[in-house]
Protein backbone atom coordinates (compact mmCIF):
# COMPACT_ATOMS: atom_id res chain seq x y z
CA UNK A 1 0.00 0.00 0.00
CA UNK A 2 1.58 3.69 -1.03
CA UNK A 3 1.87 5.92 1.67
CA UNK A 4 -0.76 8.48 0.03
CA UNK A 5 -3.56 5.59 0.13
CA UNK A 6 -5.83 5.56 2.94
CA UNK A 7 -5.58 3.09 5.48
CA UNK A 8 -8.32 -0.08 5.79
CA UNK A 9 -8.59 -2.05 8.98
CA UNK A 10 -10.41 -5.32 8.51
CA UNK A 11 -10.91 -4.53 4.91
CA UNK A 12 -13.99 -2.50 5.57
CA UNK A 13 -13.35 0.78 8.27
CA UNK A 14 -11.20 3.18 5.88
CA UNK A 15 -9.32 5.54 8.90
CA UNK A 16 -9.88 9.10 8.18
CA UNK A 17 -8.60 11.31 10.82
CA UNK A 18 -7.27 11.10 14.30
CA UNK A 19 -9.96 12.04 16.60
CA UNK A 20 -8.07 11.42 20.11
CA UNK A 21 -5.07 9.68 21.52
CA UNK A 22 -3.81 8.39 24.76
CA UNK A 23 -1.35 6.61 26.38
CA UNK A 24 -3.16 3.51 25.77
CA UNK A 25 -4.68 4.09 22.08
CA UNK A 26 -5.52 5.93 19.22
CA UNK A 27 -9.32 6.74 17.77
CA UNK A 28 -9.71 7.48 14.64
CA UNK A 29 -12.75 8.49 12.98
CA UNK A 30 -13.20 6.02 10.27
CA UNK A 31 -15.70 5.11 7.19
CA UNK A 32 -17.64 1.96 7.27
CA UNK A 33 -17.67 1.13 3.40
CA UNK A 34 -20.25 -1.31 3.60
CA UNK A 35 -22.58 0.33 5.85
CA UNK A 36 -21.12 3.63 4.10
CA UNK A 37 -21.27 5.68 7.58
CA UNK A 38 -18.48 7.09 9.91
CA UNK A 39 -17.62 5.47 13.03
CA UNK A 40 -15.00 5.54 15.81
CA UNK A 41 -12.72 3.40 15.99
CA UNK A 42 -10.00 2.10 18.86
CA UNK A 43 -6.63 1.33 18.22
CA UNK A 44 -4.93 0.08 20.92
CA UNK A 45 -1.09 0.91 21.97
CA UNK A 46 1.36 -0.76 23.51
CA UNK A 47 2.82 1.35 26.28
CA UNK A 48 6.42 1.64 26.66
CA UNK A 49 7.89 -0.82 29.36
CA UNK A 50 5.51 -3.09 28.92
CA UNK A 51 7.23 -6.73 28.49
CA UNK A 52 6.44 -8.94 25.29
CA UNK A 53 4.78 -11.62 27.69
CA UNK A 54 2.16 -9.01 28.07
CA UNK A 55 1.05 -8.09 24.67
CA UNK A 56 -1.95 -10.58 24.98
CA UNK A 57 -2.98 -9.22 27.85
CA UNK A 58 -3.48 -5.79 26.53
CA UNK A 59 -5.33 -7.42 23.70
CA UNK A 60 -7.91 -9.51 25.76
CA UNK A 61 -8.49 -5.91 27.58
CA UNK A 62 -9.27 -4.65 24.55
CA UNK A 63 -12.25 -7.53 23.99
CA UNK A 64 -12.96 -6.83 27.74
CA UNK A 65 -13.94 -3.45 26.47
CA UNK A 66 -16.04 -4.78 23.66
CA UNK A 67 -17.85 -6.90 26.11
CA UNK A 68 -18.41 -4.67 28.55
CA UNK A 69 -19.81 -2.04 26.24
CA UNK A 70 -21.89 -4.63 24.17
CA UNK A 71 -23.06 -5.57 27.90
CA UNK A 72 -25.23 -2.15 27.86
CA UNK A 73 -27.95 -0.32 26.42
CA UNK A 74 -28.50 2.74 27.89
CA UNK A 75 -28.83 6.35 26.14
CA UNK A 76 -25.92 7.22 28.38
CA UNK A 77 -23.70 4.87 27.49
CA UNK A 78 -21.51 4.99 23.86
CA UNK A 79 -22.79 2.10 21.31
CA UNK A 80 -20.17 -0.22 20.20
CA UNK A 81 -20.89 -1.65 16.88
CA UNK A 82 -18.50 -3.84 15.89
CA UNK A 83 -14.86 -5.95 16.98
CA UNK A 84 -12.55 -6.83 14.62
CA UNK A 85 -9.04 -7.76 14.15
CA UNK A 86 -6.39 -6.79 12.17
CA UNK A 87 -3.61 -9.42 12.25
CA UNK A 88 -3.28 -10.25 15.60
CA UNK A 89 -4.48 -6.91 17.23
CA UNK A 90 -8.29 -6.16 18.14
CA UNK A 91 -9.91 -2.95 17.26
CA UNK A 92 -13.24 -1.51 18.89
CA UNK A 93 -15.59 -0.15 16.62
CA UNK A 94 -18.28 2.57 18.13
CA UNK A 95 -21.05 5.21 17.24
CA UNK A 96 -18.75 8.64 16.41
CA UNK A 97 -20.43 11.04 18.18
CA UNK A 98 -19.63 14.82 16.97
CA UNK A 99 -19.17 16.03 20.97
CA UNK A 100 -16.05 17.27 22.94
CA UNK A 101 -14.80 15.80 26.05
CA UNK A 102 -15.76 17.15 29.48
CA UNK A 103 -11.54 17.12 29.81
CA UNK A 104 -11.25 19.26 26.83
CA UNK A 105 -13.98 21.63 27.83
CA UNK A 106 -12.54 22.49 30.95
CA UNK A 107 -9.17 22.35 29.24
CA UNK A 108 -9.34 24.77 26.35
CA UNK A 109 -11.76 26.78 27.94
CA UNK A 110 -9.91 27.57 31.22
CA UNK A 111 -13.42 28.13 33.56
CA UNK A 112 -15.90 26.16 35.65
CA UNK A 113 -19.35 24.46 34.29
CA UNK A 114 -22.21 26.31 35.88
CA UNK A 115 -24.33 24.71 38.30
CA UNK A 116 -26.84 23.63 35.59
CA UNK A 117 -24.00 21.91 33.59
CA UNK A 118 -22.35 20.14 36.14
CA UNK A 119 -25.51 19.16 37.71
CA UNK A 120 -26.41 17.62 33.87
CA UNK A 121 -23.09 15.84 33.36
CA UNK A 122 -23.49 14.33 36.84
CA UNK A 123 -26.60 13.16 36.59
CA UNK A 124 -25.66 11.60 32.96
CA UNK A 125 -23.05 9.93 34.05
CA UNK A 126 -24.56 8.20 37.34
CA UNK A 127 -27.43 7.12 35.20
CA UNK A 128 -24.79 5.00 32.55
CA UNK A 129 -22.54 4.00 36.03
CA UNK A 130 -26.45 2.74 37.60
CA UNK A 131 -27.01 0.12 34.23
CA UNK A 132 -23.15 -0.70 34.42
CA UNK A 133 -23.31 -1.79 37.90
CA UNK A 134 -26.61 -3.43 37.25
CA UNK A 135 -24.97 -5.55 34.40
CA UNK A 136 -22.05 -6.22 37.14
CA UNK A 137 -19.47 -3.67 35.17
CA UNK A 138 -17.38 -1.37 36.84
CA UNK A 139 -16.05 0.92 34.44
CA UNK A 140 -12.71 2.14 36.72
CA UNK A 141 -11.86 5.01 34.78
CA UNK A 142 -14.71 7.50 35.27
CA UNK A 143 -12.92 10.93 34.45
CA UNK A 144 -13.38 14.17 32.09
CA UNK A 145 -11.98 12.48 28.98
CA UNK A 146 -14.33 9.87 29.42
CA UNK A 147 -17.63 11.88 29.56
CA UNK A 148 -18.61 13.32 25.54
CA UNK A 149 -21.00 16.22 25.23
CA UNK A 150 -22.65 16.27 21.67
CA UNK A 151 -23.39 19.25 19.96
CA UNK A 152 -27.17 18.17 19.95
CA UNK A 153 -27.32 17.88 23.86
CA UNK A 154 -26.65 14.18 24.82
CA UNK A 155 -23.77 13.08 27.17
CA UNK A 156 -22.17 9.80 26.65
CA UNK A 157 -19.42 8.18 29.54
CA UNK A 158 -17.05 6.06 26.72
CA UNK A 159 -14.00 4.07 26.96
CA UNK A 160 -14.66 1.05 29.46
CA UNK A 161 -11.19 -0.19 28.11
CA UNK A 162 -9.96 -0.99 31.77
CA UNK A 163 -13.81 -2.13 32.68
CA UNK A 164 -14.21 -5.47 34.47
CA UNK A 165 -17.07 -7.79 34.76
CA UNK A 166 -16.50 -7.72 38.79
CA UNK A 167 -16.54 -11.12 38.87
CA UNK A 168 -13.35 -11.58 36.85
CA UNK A 169 -9.48 -11.57 38.41
CA UNK A 170 -7.70 -8.23 37.60
CA UNK A 171 -5.23 -8.74 35.06
CA UNK A 172 -2.89 -6.55 36.10
CA UNK A 173 0.48 -8.06 37.44
CA UNK A 174 1.97 -7.09 40.66
CA UNK A 175 4.25 -3.67 40.62
CA UNK A 176 1.65 -2.26 37.87
CA UNK A 177 -1.91 -0.81 38.04
CA UNK A 178 -4.06 0.95 35.38
CA UNK A 179 -6.00 4.21 35.66
CA UNK A 180 -5.42 7.96 35.67
CA UNK A 181 -3.89 9.72 38.78
CA UNK A 182 -5.56 12.45 39.48
CA UNK A 183 -9.43 10.76 39.23
CA UNK A 184 -8.10 6.99 40.58
CA UNK A 185 -9.65 5.74 43.76
CA UNK A 186 -7.60 5.47 46.68
CA UNK A 187 -8.60 1.64 47.33
CA UNK A 188 -7.25 1.17 43.87
CA UNK A 189 -4.04 2.78 43.75
CA UNK A 190 -3.28 1.11 47.39
CA UNK A 191 -3.95 -1.80 45.08
CA UNK A 192 -6.93 -3.03 47.05
CA UNK A 193 -10.16 -4.49 45.83
CA UNK A 194 -11.98 -3.55 42.48
CA UNK A 195 -15.61 -2.61 43.49
CA UNK A 196 -18.40 -0.10 42.12
CA UNK A 197 -17.12 2.03 44.93
CA UNK A 198 -14.49 2.99 42.41
CA UNK A 199 -16.60 4.08 40.00
CA UNK A 200 -18.52 6.39 43.05
CA UNK A 201 -15.19 8.19 43.76
CA UNK A 202 -14.06 8.51 39.89
CA UNK A 203 -17.74 10.77 39.69
CA UNK A 204 -16.84 12.45 42.63
CA UNK A 205 -13.57 13.64 41.27
CA UNK A 206 -15.31 14.71 37.42
CA UNK A 207 -17.28 16.37 39.28
CA UNK A 208 -14.83 18.04 41.49
CA UNK A 209 -12.97 19.23 38.19
CA UNK A 210 -16.19 20.14 36.56
CA UNK A 211 -16.92 22.68 39.59
CA UNK A 212 -13.50 24.07 40.56
CA UNK A 213 -11.47 23.62 37.24
CA UNK A 214 -9.18 21.93 38.17
CA UNK A 215 -8.46 18.07 38.89
CA UNK A 216 -8.94 17.19 42.56
CA UNK A 217 -5.11 16.01 42.60
CA UNK A 218 -2.36 16.98 40.38
CA UNK A 219 1.01 16.86 42.17
CA UNK A 220 2.94 18.55 39.29
CA UNK A 221 2.30 16.04 36.52
CA UNK A 222 4.16 13.36 38.83
CA UNK A 223 1.66 10.27 37.96
CA UNK A 224 3.33 8.39 41.54
CA UNK A 225 3.57 11.63 43.36
CA UNK A 226 -0.44 11.97 42.77
CA UNK A 227 -1.18 8.31 43.68
CA UNK A 228 0.50 8.89 46.87
CA UNK A 229 -1.42 11.89 47.62
CA UNK A 230 -4.65 10.28 46.72
CA UNK A 231 -3.91 7.45 49.06
CA UNK A 232 -2.58 8.68 51.96
CA UNK A 233 -3.72 12.55 51.54
CA UNK A 234 -7.27 13.90 52.97
CA UNK A 235 -10.24 14.01 49.81
CA UNK A 236 -10.14 17.86 48.87
CA UNK A 237 -12.52 20.25 49.93
CA UNK A 238 -14.87 21.51 46.90
CA UNK A 239 -15.72 25.50 47.06
CA UNK A 240 -19.28 26.00 48.62
CA UNK A 241 -22.29 25.59 46.40
CA UNK A 242 -25.04 23.16 45.60
CA UNK A 243 -22.92 20.27 44.37
CA UNK A 244 -20.23 20.59 47.44
CA UNK A 245 -22.47 18.24 49.37
CA UNK A 246 -22.64 15.48 46.37
CA UNK A 247 -19.15 15.82 45.69
CA UNK A 248 -18.29 15.15 49.17
CA UNK A 249 -20.55 12.51 50.01
CA UNK A 250 -18.79 10.66 46.25
CA UNK A 251 -15.32 11.72 47.72
CA UNK A 252 -15.70 9.92 51.14
CA UNK A 253 -12.14 7.73 51.52
CA UNK A 254 -13.76 4.87 53.01
CA UNK A 255 -15.60 3.00 49.83
CA UNK A 256 -18.66 1.69 51.85
CA UNK A 257 -19.19 5.30 53.25
CA UNK A 258 -19.78 6.40 49.64
CA UNK A 259 -22.97 8.18 48.69
CA UNK A 260 -25.17 5.58 46.50
CA UNK A 261 -26.15 6.38 42.97
CA UNK A 262 -29.71 6.70 43.72
CA UNK A 263 -29.22 9.13 46.58
CA UNK A 264 -26.87 11.39 43.90
CA UNK A 265 -29.53 11.22 41.44
CA UNK A 266 -31.69 12.23 44.19
CA UNK A 267 -29.95 15.22 45.37
CA UNK A 268 -28.86 16.31 41.77
CA UNK A 269 -32.74 16.40 40.54
CA UNK A 270 -33.96 19.58 41.98
CA UNK A 271 -31.02 21.91 40.83
CA UNK A 272 -31.02 20.10 37.11
CA UNK A 273 -32.29 22.41 34.22
CA UNK A 274 -35.43 21.87 32.52
CA UNK A 275 -35.96 19.97 30.12
CA UNK A 276 -35.36 21.79 26.38
CA UNK A 277 -33.29 24.04 28.06
CA UNK A 278 -30.10 24.74 26.33
CA UNK A 279 -27.31 23.96 28.58
CA UNK A 280 -24.17 23.66 26.53
CA UNK A 281 -24.21 26.98 23.95
CA UNK A 282 -23.78 26.08 20.33
CA UNK A 283 -20.43 27.94 20.57
CA UNK A 284 -18.51 25.71 22.16
CA UNK A 285 -18.72 23.35 19.66
CA UNK A 286 -17.82 25.88 16.71
CA UNK A 287 -13.98 24.75 16.87
CA UNK A 288 -13.90 21.52 16.28
CA UNK A 289 -9.97 21.19 16.39
CA UNK A 290 -10.90 22.09 20.43
CA UNK A 291 -12.00 18.28 20.55
CA UNK A 292 -8.86 16.64 21.31
CA UNK A 293 -7.90 18.81 24.08
CA UNK A 294 -4.87 17.92 26.63
CA UNK A 295 -6.22 15.60 29.32
CA UNK A 296 -4.16 16.13 32.46
CA UNK A 297 -6.16 13.01 33.52
CA UNK A 298 -4.83 10.48 30.92
CA UNK A 299 -5.18 6.65 31.61
CA UNK A 300 -1.37 5.14 32.73
CA UNK A 301 0.19 2.62 33.89
CA UNK A 302 1.20 3.52 36.78
CA UNK A 303 4.17 1.92 39.36
CA UNK A 304 2.28 0.43 42.21
CA UNK A 305 3.00 2.05 46.19
CA UNK A 306 6.11 0.47 47.87
CA UNK A 307 4.18 -1.66 50.76
CA UNK A 308 5.21 1.31 52.98
CA UNK A 309 3.21 3.57 51.80
CA UNK A 310 0.15 1.35 51.61
CA UNK A 311 -3.13 2.51 52.34
CA UNK A 312 -5.17 0.19 53.98
CA UNK A 313 -6.87 -2.01 51.70
CA UNK A 314 -10.35 -1.81 50.26
CA UNK A 315 -13.36 -3.83 52.24
CA UNK A 316 -13.82 -7.13 51.14
CA UNK A 317 -17.47 -7.10 50.45
CA UNK A 318 -18.66 -5.07 47.37
CA UNK A 319 -20.26 -1.58 48.40
CA UNK A 320 -22.67 -1.19 50.94
CA UNK A 321 -24.89 0.69 48.87
CA UNK A 322 -26.22 -2.20 46.65
CA UNK A 323 -25.61 0.07 43.37
CA UNK A 324 -24.50 -3.32 42.08
CA UNK A 325 -27.84 -5.16 43.09
CA UNK A 326 -29.16 -6.05 39.63
CA UNK A 327 -31.78 -3.82 39.77
CA UNK A 328 -32.13 -1.37 36.66
CA UNK A 329 -31.22 2.11 36.25
CA UNK A 330 -34.92 4.08 37.42
CA UNK A 331 -34.42 6.29 34.31
CA UNK A 332 -32.45 7.08 31.61
CA UNK A 333 -30.95 10.46 32.38
CA UNK A 334 -31.49 13.50 30.86
CA UNK A 335 -33.01 13.54 27.31
CA UNK A 336 -31.21 15.54 24.94
CA UNK A 337 -35.03 17.12 23.33
CA UNK A 338 -37.97 18.30 24.87
CA UNK A 339 -40.50 15.61 24.62
CA UNK A 340 -43.13 16.42 22.02
CA UNK A 341 -46.84 17.31 22.89
CA UNK A 342 -49.78 14.91 23.27
CA UNK A 343 -51.61 14.71 20.17
CA UNK A 344 -55.29 16.67 20.82
CA UNK A 345 -57.66 14.37 21.12
CA UNK A 346 -60.61 14.10 18.21
CA UNK A 347 -63.67 16.21 18.95
CA UNK A 348 -66.62 13.82 20.04
CA UNK A 349 -68.95 12.76 18.26
CA UNK A 350 -73.01 14.14 18.68
CA UNK A 351 -75.61 12.31 20.10
CA UNK A 352 -77.23 10.88 17.85
CA UNK A 353 -73.89 9.46 16.11
CA UNK A 354 -73.33 7.94 19.46
CA UNK A 355 -76.34 6.21 19.36
CA UNK A 356 -75.51 5.04 16.21
CA UNK A 357 -72.31 3.48 17.01
CA UNK A 358 -73.84 1.81 20.37
CA UNK A 359 -76.40 0.12 17.64
CA UNK A 360 -73.47 -0.88 15.09
CA UNK A 361 -71.23 -2.24 18.24
CA UNK A 362 -74.09 -4.67 19.66
CA UNK A 363 -74.61 -6.30 16.39
CA UNK A 364 -71.35 -6.94 15.89
CA UNK A 365 -71.13 -8.61 19.46
CA UNK A 366 -73.81 -10.58 18.71
CA UNK A 367 -72.17 -11.40 15.24
CA UNK A 368 -69.50 -12.57 17.34
CA UNK A 369 -70.62 -14.98 19.59
CA UNK A 370 -73.00 -16.59 17.20
CA UNK A 371 -69.60 -17.47 14.42
CA UNK A 372 -67.70 -18.62 17.83
CA UNK A 373 -70.23 -20.86 18.91
CA UNK A 374 -71.22 -21.89 15.23
CA UNK A 375 -67.29 -23.11 14.94
CA UNK A 376 -67.20 -25.00 18.12
CA UNK A 377 -69.99 -26.70 16.81
CA UNK A 378 -68.28 -27.72 13.73
CA UNK A 379 -65.09 -28.35 14.65
CA UNK A 380 -66.40 -30.90 17.58
CA UNK A 381 -68.92 -32.56 14.79
CA UNK A 382 -66.03 -33.20 11.74
CA UNK A 383 -63.47 -34.42 14.48
CA UNK A 384 -66.20 -36.85 15.74
CA UNK A 385 -66.56 -35.42 19.29
CA UNK A 386 -69.45 -35.77 21.51
CA UNK A 387 -71.33 -31.79 21.71
CA UNK A 388 -72.00 -32.96 24.89
CA UNK A 389 -70.19 -31.93 28.41
CA UNK A 390 -67.14 -34.54 29.26
CA UNK A 391 -68.29 -37.20 31.57
CA UNK A 392 -67.88 -36.41 35.30
CA UNK A 393 -63.88 -37.90 36.45
CA UNK A 394 -62.64 -36.94 32.48
CA UNK A 395 -59.50 -35.76 32.12
CA UNK A 396 -58.56 -32.60 29.85
CA UNK A 397 -57.57 -33.71 26.27
CA UNK A 398 -53.49 -32.79 26.19
CA UNK A 399 -52.33 -30.84 23.05
CA UNK A 400 -49.37 -32.42 20.54
CA UNK A 401 -46.84 -30.48 22.32
CA UNK A 402 -47.80 -31.40 25.72
CA UNK A 403 -48.18 -34.86 24.70
CA UNK A 404 -44.90 -35.18 23.07
CA UNK A 405 -42.10 -32.20 24.66
CA UNK A 406 -40.20 -30.53 21.69
CA UNK A 407 -36.46 -31.80 21.34
CA UNK A 408 -34.38 -30.53 23.79
CA UNK A 409 -32.23 -27.23 22.68
CA UNK A 410 -28.64 -28.01 21.99
CA UNK A 411 -26.44 -26.44 24.48
CA UNK A 412 -23.42 -24.72 23.83
CA UNK A 413 -20.05 -24.52 25.53
CA UNK A 414 -19.98 -21.64 27.81
CA UNK A 415 -17.32 -19.84 29.93
CA UNK A 416 -17.81 -18.37 33.17
CA UNK A 417 -15.58 -17.38 36.51
CA UNK A 418 -16.62 -17.73 39.98
CA UNK A 419 -13.99 -15.88 41.66
CA UNK A 420 -14.52 -13.75 44.51
CA UNK A 421 -14.15 -10.13 45.44
CA UNK A 422 -11.07 -10.75 47.20
CA UNK A 423 -9.61 -12.85 44.36
CA UNK A 424 -9.57 -16.23 45.53
CA UNK A 425 -8.10 -18.11 42.62
CA UNK A 426 -9.67 -21.53 41.65
CA UNK A 427 -12.71 -19.52 39.98
CA UNK A 428 -12.74 -20.27 36.68
CA UNK A 429 -15.42 -23.56 35.03
CA UNK A 430 -17.14 -24.33 31.41
CA UNK A 431 -20.40 -25.40 31.18
CA UNK A 432 -22.63 -26.36 28.16
CA UNK A 433 -26.24 -24.35 28.27
CA UNK A 434 -28.59 -23.56 25.58
CA UNK A 435 -27.25 -20.88 23.16
CA UNK A 436 -29.59 -18.29 24.28
CA UNK A 437 -29.37 -18.14 27.64
CA UNK A 438 -27.89 -15.02 29.31
CA UNK A 439 -25.95 -14.82 31.76
CA UNK A 440 -25.31 -12.77 34.81
CA UNK A 441 -23.08 -12.66 37.75
CA UNK A 442 -23.70 -12.18 41.70
CA UNK A 443 -21.95 -11.15 45.00
CA UNK A 444 -23.35 -12.95 47.19
CA UNK A 445 -22.93 -10.79 50.86
CA UNK A 446 -22.92 -13.12 53.64
CA UNK A 447 -26.25 -14.10 55.64
CA UNK A 448 -27.12 -17.65 56.68
CA UNK A 449 -24.50 -18.54 54.00
CA UNK A 450 -21.52 -17.20 53.96
CA UNK A 451 -19.98 -14.77 50.56
CA UNK A 452 -19.96 -16.35 47.53
CA UNK A 453 -20.42 -15.71 43.83
CA UNK A 454 -22.95 -16.74 41.76
CA UNK A 455 -23.48 -16.82 38.64
CA UNK A 456 -26.64 -17.38 36.16
CA UNK A 457 -27.46 -18.50 32.85
CA UNK A 458 -31.51 -17.85 32.39
CA UNK A 459 -33.63 -18.69 29.68
CA UNK A 460 -34.74 -15.60 27.04
CA UNK A 461 -38.05 -16.06 28.91
CA UNK A 462 -36.72 -15.94 32.43
CA UNK A 463 -38.42 -19.24 33.86
CA UNK A 464 -35.51 -21.45 33.79
CA UNK A 465 -31.76 -21.30 35.53
CA UNK A 466 -29.14 -22.86 35.59
CA UNK A 467 -27.00 -21.56 38.83
CA UNK A 468 -23.57 -22.01 39.35
CA UNK A 469 -22.51 -20.71 43.17
CA UNK A 470 -18.71 -21.00 44.90
CA UNK A 471 -18.01 -20.97 48.31
CA UNK A 472 -14.82 -19.99 47.95
CA UNK A 473 -12.29 -19.83 51.47
CA UNK A 474 -15.15 -20.72 53.96
CA UNK A 475 -15.10 -23.82 55.66
CA UNK A 476 -18.95 -25.07 54.54
CA UNK A 477 -19.66 -28.72 54.12
CA UNK A 478 -22.30 -30.29 51.67
CA UNK A 479 -24.57 -31.21 55.11
CA UNK A 480 -23.67 -27.85 55.89
CA UNK A 481 -24.92 -25.88 53.29
CA UNK A 482 -28.62 -27.81 52.78
CA UNK A 483 -29.38 -27.07 56.54
CA UNK A 484 -28.06 -23.51 56.15
CA UNK A 485 -30.27 -23.30 52.78
CA UNK A 486 -33.57 -24.94 55.10
CA UNK A 487 -32.80 -21.91 57.57
CA UNK A 488 -32.56 -19.12 55.00
CA UNK A 489 -36.28 -19.50 53.99
CA UNK A 490 -39.29 -19.67 55.77
CA UNK A 491 -40.46 -23.26 57.38
CA UNK A 492 -43.75 -22.83 54.40
CA UNK A 493 -41.55 -21.41 51.68
CA UNK A 494 -39.05 -24.66 51.50
CA UNK A 495 -40.11 -27.98 50.91
CA UNK A 496 -36.88 -30.51 50.44
CA UNK A 497 -38.32 -33.08 48.10
CA UNK A 498 -35.08 -35.54 47.74
CA UNK A 499 -31.72 -35.82 49.02
CA UNK A 500 -29.31 -38.50 48.22
CA UNK A 501 -25.15 -38.87 48.19
CA UNK A 502 -23.09 -38.04 45.11
CA UNK A 503 -19.43 -37.54 44.49
CA UNK A 504 -18.06 -40.44 46.41
CA UNK A 505 -20.13 -39.69 49.56
CA UNK A 506 -18.47 -36.23 49.65
CA UNK A 507 -21.10 -34.46 48.09
CA UNK A 508 -24.82 -34.54 47.59
CA UNK A 509 -27.68 -33.99 45.05
CA UNK A 510 -31.08 -32.44 46.33
CA UNK A 511 -34.16 -31.64 44.72
CA UNK A 512 -36.34 -28.71 46.60
CA UNK A 513 -39.17 -26.46 46.53
CA UNK A 514 -39.54 -22.76 47.02
CA UNK A 515 -42.28 -20.68 47.39
CA UNK A 516 -41.17 -16.91 46.36
CA UNK A 517 -43.71 -14.40 47.68
CA UNK A 518 -44.39 -11.05 46.15
CA UNK A 519 -45.87 -8.53 47.32
CA UNK A 520 -46.37 -5.11 49.78
CA UNK A 521 -43.40 -5.01 52.50
CA UNK A 522 -40.55 -7.29 53.19
CA UNK A 523 -43.21 -10.04 54.19
CA UNK A 524 -46.45 -10.11 52.31
CA UNK A 525 -47.64 -12.71 54.56
CA UNK A 526 -50.86 -15.51 53.30
CA UNK A 527 -52.03 -12.29 50.90
CA UNK A 528 -48.85 -12.27 48.55
CA UNK A 529 -48.50 -13.96 45.53
CA UNK A 530 -45.81 -16.76 45.52
CA UNK A 531 -44.01 -18.14 42.53
CA UNK A 532 -43.46 -21.58 43.22
CA UNK A 533 -40.11 -23.53 41.66
CA UNK A 534 -38.05 -26.75 41.98
CA UNK A 535 -34.45 -26.63 42.03
CA UNK A 536 -32.22 -29.65 41.61
CA UNK A 537 -28.54 -29.12 42.47
CA UNK A 538 -25.25 -30.98 43.44
CA UNK A 539 -23.22 -29.56 45.99
CA UNK A 540 -19.95 -30.51 46.48
CA UNK A 541 -16.80 -29.38 47.74
CA UNK A 542 -13.31 -29.33 45.91
CA UNK A 543 -9.51 -28.23 46.66
CA UNK A 544 -11.54 -24.71 45.30
CA UNK A 545 -14.37 -24.58 47.61
CA UNK A 546 -17.75 -25.72 48.00
CA UNK A 547 -19.43 -25.73 44.78
CA UNK A 548 -23.50 -25.95 44.08
CA UNK A 549 -24.87 -26.37 40.29
CA UNK A 550 -28.25 -25.86 40.04
CA UNK A 551 -31.16 -25.80 36.97
CA UNK A 552 -34.47 -24.26 38.41
CA UNK A 553 -37.76 -24.52 36.54
CA UNK A 554 -41.35 -23.77 37.10
CA UNK A 555 -42.55 -26.40 39.54
CA UNK A 556 -45.06 -27.43 36.80
CA UNK A 557 -42.16 -28.40 34.81
CA UNK A 558 -40.33 -29.97 37.66
CA UNK A 559 -39.84 -33.69 35.91
CA UNK A 560 -39.26 -32.40 31.92
CA UNK A 561 -36.56 -30.06 33.87
CA UNK A 562 -34.70 -32.56 35.65
CA UNK A 563 -34.99 -34.47 32.43
CA UNK A 564 -34.10 -31.99 29.34
CA UNK A 565 -32.03 -29.96 31.52
CA UNK A 566 -30.26 -31.02 34.60
CA UNK A 567 -29.76 -34.26 33.00
CA UNK A 568 -27.87 -32.82 30.10
CA UNK A 569 -26.51 -29.97 32.10
CA UNK A 570 -25.46 -30.19 35.07
CA UNK A 571 -22.64 -33.38 33.76
CA UNK A 572 -20.71 -31.20 31.72
CA UNK A 573 -19.61 -28.64 34.64
CA UNK A 574 -15.90 -28.90 34.38
CA UNK A 575 -13.44 -26.73 36.71
CA UNK A 576 -10.57 -25.51 34.29
CA UNK A 577 -8.21 -23.70 36.81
Amino acid sequence: MSADQPRVVAGRYRLDSVLGAGSMGTVWVATDEFLQRQVALKEVHVPPGVPAEQLAELRERTLREARAIAALSHPNVVVLHDVVREGHDPYVVMELLHSRSLASILDSDRERLTTAQAATVAEAVAAALEAAHAAGITHRDVKPGNVLIADDGRIKLTDFGIARNVSEVTMTHTGMMLGSPAFIAPEVASGGAVTYAADLWGLGATLFAATEGRPPYDEGGDPLATVTEVVRGSPPTPSPGPLAGVIQGLMAKEPSERSPLAEVRRRLRPILPAHGEEVFPASLFDDTAAAGGNDPGATQIIPRLPAAQDAASAPEAAQADGSGSGELAADPGPLPFTPSQRPSRAAEPEPASRRRLVLISVAVIVVFLLAVAGGFLLVRTVSGQSLGPPAEGAQPERTAEEAEPAAPQPLQLRHGDATNMRGAKGGLFTVRVPADWKRFVTQRPADTLPTSTHIQFVSADGARTLGVERFAGEDLSAQQYVGRLRESWARPDFTLVQQEKVHDGEGVRITYRTAERGGRGEDSGEDGRAINRSTTADVFPTSTGLWVVAVTVPVDQERLGRQHLFDRIVPTFRQTD
